[in-house]
């Protein structure tokens, strides 16, 4: 895949630094600051930046399912007036991701269509690959953070003095709970597609197989006696696990051979997907012919770029999860 070397766009295939022994073994990011209440020196004595409105933007992708976190995250806390966001086109091609329209990175970077602009600007050497989603700070025309998992943290809380929302979904006394099932989706389900869809033997892809449909049997059991992952309350866990499932059958069943069921095949499952889907201001982050489009239009997992018609899938049908106790949202007292 073309990357930056040095600070330079490489066009050219470079050898899949995610490749090991076969296996898809995901880059780790590289941009982690973090955003807090009053921008004080965290636990550790690390410097963070304050939440303020209108500093700070999202650059995702509708493809992305670690960018569909954030543009969740930023729904579900009232956080669309204070932090803008910027999709980029679905495909991508030799230039990877690309804004349709020019977009404006402050003074430091001014006008662009090159997603990897932002990361030369924040390190003028970068090498590596360049990915979705950017927390960027319009201010100081630097990346804050390029770790999703980070990202939704701080949505979480950090702006919550401005908007006044007090809708937790990490709350302390459920956080183990969460951490548990957040550590078995990611390295099975969330990540465990990729392996399968980008695995270079077959040994490797069938422990990856294995590995994820071992869990989806797992959540399937879960979810016959609970509503949420971590019990009656909606958290974070349970949006983690959904940007996998919204896209399941719609990439991830072909694209990635992951087929040996569906997630409609799965009752539970598939209810628990419509509930989601369902909640107020969720549908807007999902774009079901952009996921399509962008994963069949990857010439590494399918070679004839043919973008299948398929499948017909009815996301906002009723679905059955209200016979199960939920208090659905904890908030901070």
């Amino acid at each position: 895949m073309p990357q930056l070397v040095r600070g330079e766009w490489v066009k050219d295939d470079i050898a899949a630094s995610e490749i090991r022994d076969g296996a898809f073994q995901r880059e780790p990011t590289r941009f982690r600051t973090w955003i807090t209440s009053d921008g004080r020196l965290d636990a550790e004595g690390r410097p963070t930046l304050p939440a303020e409105a209108g500093r700070y933007h999202l650059y995702v992708s509708y493809l992305c399912p670690w960018a569909s976190r954030t543009l969740i995250f930023r729904a579900l806390k009232g956080l669309e007036d204070l932090i803008g966001v910027s999709v980029a086109e679905p495909v991508i091609g030799e230039d990877g991701w690309v804004y349709a329209t020019e977009q404006d990175g402050g003074e430091g970077v001014g006008r662009f269509r090159h997603h990897y602009r932002l990361y030369t600007a924040s390190d003028p050497n970068y090498t590596g690959k360049v990915s979705v989603p950017v927390l960027w700070d319009m201010r100081e025309s630097r990346i804050v953070n390029n770790e999703s998992a980070d990202i939704i943290r701080m949505l979480n809380s950090a702006f919550d003095r401005l908007t006044g929302n007090t809708l937790d979904l990490y709350p302390e006394h459920l956080r183990a709970e969460i951490d548990y099932w957040n550590d078995l989706v990611y390295a099975t389900v969330n990540n465990g597609v990729y392996r399968c869809g980008f695995a270079k033997s077959q040994a490797r892809y069938d422990e990856a197989f294995d590995a994820l449909f071992a869990t989806l049997d797992r959540l399937e059991e879960r979810l016959t006696v609970s509503r949420y992952l971590a019990g009656e309350w909606l958290t974070e866990a349970d949006w983690r696990l959904f940007v996998t499932l919204v896209r399941f059958d719609t990439a991830y069943h072909g694209a990635f051979k992951c087929n040996l069921r569906r997630i409609d095949d799965y009752p539970q499952l598939s209810n628990y997907l419509r509930e989601l889907y369902q909640w107020p201001s969720i549908r807007q982050t999902v774009n079901l012919e952009h996921i399509k489009v962008g994963y069949y239009t990857n010439p590494a997992i399918n070679p004839t770029l043919i973008i299948p018609k398929g499948p017909a899938l009815d996301l906002d049908s009723h679905h059955d999860r209200d016979r199960l106790p939920g208090k659905s949202i904890w908030r901070r007292a």
